[in-house]
């Protein structure tokens, strides 16, 4: 999944309670029918560089579903500063979309307020079947031992971009494959108003992703076995600390980067003002603001010590979109129709494409326009060093929390605050005391 802006932990809370008691996302009659056939209306997360690159890739694939099914389908690209707010009101009001993207981590919560259409056995077969779905984005679409709340739509994992050029003015051989080595070389690249790694700072999911990572190569998790919040363990306290610390003691990424909350690092680094980035699938994104592919290298994201894999080695959060449709539809059927139609090998082929993410279609994903060598190291990564963030209901409250207590331990380290084991000890724990089970 891409960003999202900080919410009020206590109004996503209200809103998620108040949607669990909701019936069929709000709707008085509790479920979908075919009152509507003619017209769908889709939220469709802000994948490119704008909202407008997102209209110019999702348009004609829009009128190409309308030609075979006579289906028009209203679009709107949201933003990812507003998704979940949004997709929360909807499920309480029941006044939301037909069809809708949501970031994969957010499967389990949505879930949970029952506003989605369960992905049962029947509605897998008019789509083709589960077995299309490759296991991993099937693993974010809910919780375990549930029939999914959304389908998987695009796959992606997080890699390290650099600039072959800057590397190689400043004597670097080769990309880090430790943080100890990424912080050595971020000293070596931050100088002459440049800077060695770009950060969203401002952006609870991605701080969220980044320090998830971070805490499973401490062997640390933020919920305990049976779910409940864990935020305050010694190694996720180190883990929030070794990433604020990149910018806090480190000083490889600029105090600036402690506001940054809509993609920003990614044109910082296709401007060249900075030689690091720590993305999900960005080629297309990069390609769209000028970049070319010659220009920047695509690495593993380092870990401690060794190399990628499993355990201490997980170096990505299983990254990606799902496709939902909201159970009070007034088209079930062309809902189903267009989730087909969106899954299918060909869109999938020409989707994927486009925002240089992965299809989770094992068919389409074998298609010989996946294999190049940026895909081959994100690829490498969901199969063997990427894990999914818990699937949990409070999941997207602990985004919330966890990822505004990073926020504002990036602003103290932006302000010359110190950042110490017991200050980012005491923003987790603030952090815990917000989540509904604390």
């Amino acid at each position: 999944m891409r960003s999202i802006r900080a919410a009020a932990v206590g109004a996503v809370t209200l809103s998620l309670v108040l949607a669990a008691s909701a019936c069929g996302g709000g709707s008085s009659n509790g479920g979908g029918s075919n009152d509507s056939p003619k017209t769908l209306t889709y939220w469709a997360s802000n994948q490119g560089a704008s909202i407008e690159v997102d209209k110019k890739v999702l348009q004609p694939e829009l009128d190409k579903f309308e030609k075979q099914t006579g289906i028009k389908v209203k679009l709107e690209v949201v933003p990812w500063s507003d998704l979940l707010n949004r997709i929360l009101t909807a499920t309480t009001s029941g006044q939301g979309p037909d069809v809708l993207n949501i970031g994969n981590t957010w499967s389990a919560s949505l879930q949970a307020t029952g506003a989605l259409l369960p992905w049962d056995a029947e509605n897998f077969a008019k789509i083709g079947g589960r077995d299309r779905f490759v296991d991993s984005a099937l693993g974010s679409t809910g919780a375990e031992g549930k029939d999914p709340s959304a389908v998987p739509l695009y796959s992606m994992a997080y890699a390290l971009y650099y600039n072959k050029k800057m590397f190689a003015d400043a004597g670097i051989a080769q990309p880090p494959a430790t943080w100890a080595e990424l912080a050595a070389d971020g000293k070596k690249l931050s100088k002459d108003g440049k800077w060695g790694l770009g950060a969203e700072g401002s952006n609870p999911s991605e701080n969220v992703h980044h320090v998830f990572v971070f805490a499973q190569q401490h062997g640390a998790d933020f919920f305990t076995a049976d779910g409940k919040p864990d935020f305050t363990s010694d190694g996720v306290v180190t883990a929030v600390k070794q990433y604020v610390d990149l910018m806090a003691k480190d000083k490889v990424i600029a105090p600036g980067n402690a506001e940054y909350a809509q993609n920003q690092s990614v044109s910082d680094f296709a401007k060249g003002k900075t030689a690091m980035l720590l993305w999900q699938s960005a080629s297309a994104n990069l390609s769209s603001q000028g970049m070319s592919e010659d220009d920047y290298g695509i690495a593993p994201v380092p870990v401690q010590s060794g190399t990628p894999g499993t355990g201490a080695q997980v170096n990505s959060m299983v990254a990606g979109i799902n496709l939902a449709v909201f159970k009070n539809t007034d088209n079930l059927d062309g809902a189903t129709k267009f989730v087909k139609f969106m899954t299918s090998d060909a869109e999938q082929k020409i989707l994927n494409t486009a925002y240089s993410s992965i299809p989770p279609v094992k068919t389409a994903q074998t298609d010989s326009a996946f294999n190049t060598p940026a895909n081959a190291v994100l690829k490498d990564t969901l199969a063997k060093s990427a894990a999914a963030l818990p699937q949990v209901a409070d999941e997207s409250q602990f985004e919330t929390a966890v990822g505004t207590a990073v926020k504002d331990l990036f602003a103290d380290a932006a302000a010359g605050r110190a950042i110490t084991t017991d200050s980012v000890k005491a923003a987790l724990e603030k952090a815990q005391q917000q989540m509904p089970a604390a």
